[in-house]
């Protein structure tokens, strides 16, 4: 059985590795404005990101150890507002993003292939398996990621719930 996880890890390193400089090239001053009263700026974007994966560094952990799990509802908008991104430094951000990422490609790295299989479900969406999770994990960060640098960032794989 090949492992899904493999080229899911290293996705994700790629991404990391090429996203990094791209926002670290940013400033507080371009980061903190909204565009719009209801759009988030980018620095809660990434802030996003960092409770996302947050979020699915327990996902793939306790899901890989279960076999199957079943996880709250995640309230992106509020948890934004709540941790107050705008108010941090962006260069802190970007570093704990980016460390954090990491931290999830290795240890997607090293997750066994059965556990791609585990069946999770998140508040009110239909069950998914793990590596299914895993992998709209990266193809969200690249989303966001084009949101704030404005670059292509592809996913080379076909999801399949």
């Amino acid at each position: 059985m090949s492992n899904p996880f493999t080229a899911i890890a290293t996705d994700l390193g790629r991404t990391v590795a090429q996203a990094k400089p791209l926002l670290a090239h940013l400033t507080n001053a371009e980061t903190t404005g909204r565009p719009s009263p209801r759009k988030w700026a980018k620095k809660e974007i990434l802030g996003h990101l960092l409770d996302s994966a947050s979020n699915n560094h327990q996902r793939f952990l306790r899901a890989a150890l279960a076999g199957s799990l079943t996880f709250p509802n995640y309230e992106q908008d509020e948890l934004v507002k709540l941790q107050r991104f705008r108010e941090m430094d962006w260069n802190f951000l970007v570093d704990t993003w980016t460390n954090y990422n990491r931290l999830l490609a290795h240890i997607l790295s090293v997750l066994p292939a059965k556990a791609g299989a585990a069946k999770c479900k998140i508040g009110k969406n239909k069950p998914a398996t793990l590596a299914w999770i895993a992998e709209d994990y990266v193809a969200h960060v690249k989303h966001h990621l084009n949101q704030i640098v404005g670059e292509e960032f592809e996913t080379s794989y076909e999801f399949k719930p």
